[in-house]
């Protein structure tokens, strides 16, 4: 799944791209990759809209324009790819062709259909349909006092869990979780109540970290990720933990091992990440 650093991979490489131009009349190859409004209220409210800028909040690109925002999550297995002609029809897995007044193409394609588009009037309408569930930016909403005053909240939750939870903080997703934790040492199943300040300070230290690394060399792609240019990512080469198990690992030698948490698979050091071990509950 697409997680912060691939979005804004995608972010930065669309903004200068596209900023200014404006939509003719999408095509809706598979229409119910619009989640909102309906599918032919959407395509007739994007037509003639002009790009003002892009952002981006936790996993969710935010187009904004002359009037409204156009609000894409990528889910699972989407890609939004620009190109300089309609004609790039070789796109896999088309699902939606958003085409521009100039001639230039988004394709938004999906192997696995998860992901979605809204069609959205203002900031009160994305915070209400969309973004109502969703906390703030991890990395770009929260300063190492805030995230410490999040985590107050949260004492008994794991961390792995936590850092999961787009309720709590949006953008973190399986591989850069495991990555951090193992920066830091912590185990993936280690108690929020457990950790001193400074431990604390190390967590919101090593988020950044590896959040930056992995926005640096343009996210991580193992098999359907690509950048809004069709190019890979290049995170997988740098990873210490996220699916080697079985592999040695850098710092002491010992074999990553895999665990269940939260539901998804989980990447650690049993040796590294020792620590509190009787805060997890014996993992």
């Amino acid at each position: 799944m697409p997680e912060l650093p691939e979005v804004e991979t995608i972010r930065r490489e669309l903004d200068p791209l596209i900023t200014g131009k404006t939509f003719a009349l999408p095509l809706l190859h598979i229409p119910s990759t619009v989640e909102y409004p309906c599918p032919d209220e959407f395509s007739r409210a994007l037509k003639g809209r002009t790009i003002k800028n892009i952002a981006r909040k936790g996993k969710y690109l935010l187009i904004n324009l002359d009037r409204g925002i156009l609000v894409v999550h990528l889910r699972m297995t989407g890609n939004l790819i620009y190109s300089d002609s309609e004609n790039s029809r070789q796109q896999r897995f088309l699902r939606v062709t958003l085409p521009f007044t100039d001639g230039t193409v988004l394709f938004y394609s999906d192997m696995r259909r998860f992901g979605r588009l809204w069609y959205i009037a203002d900031e009160v309408e994305l915070n209400e349909i969309v973004l109502k569930r969703v906390g703030p930016d991890i990395y770009n909403e929260l300063d190492c006092e805030t995230f410490q005053q999040l985590l107050e909240k949260r004492e008994k939750s794991r961390l792995k869990s936590l850092l999961l939870d787009q309720k709590f903080a949006a953008g973190m997703g399986n591989i850069y979780t495991d990555e951090c934790l193992y920066r830091c040492g912590f185990h993936p199943l280690r108690r929020v109540s457990s950790l001193n300040p400074d431990e604390t300070r190390q967590l919101y230290s090593s988020v950044r970290a590896v959040l930056e690394e992995g926005i640096k060399y343009g996210g991580t792609t193992f098999r359907d990720y690509r950048s809004a240019s069709g190019a890979l990512g290049d995170f997988q080469n740098k990873l210490a933990v996220y699916g080697r198990k079985g592999e040695k690992c850098f710092k002491c030698g010992n074999p990553i091992q895999k665990t269940i948490v939260a539901g998804r698979g989980t990447y650690y050091c049993p040796h590294c990440q020792a620590n509190n071990m009787e805060e997890t509950g014996g993992q």
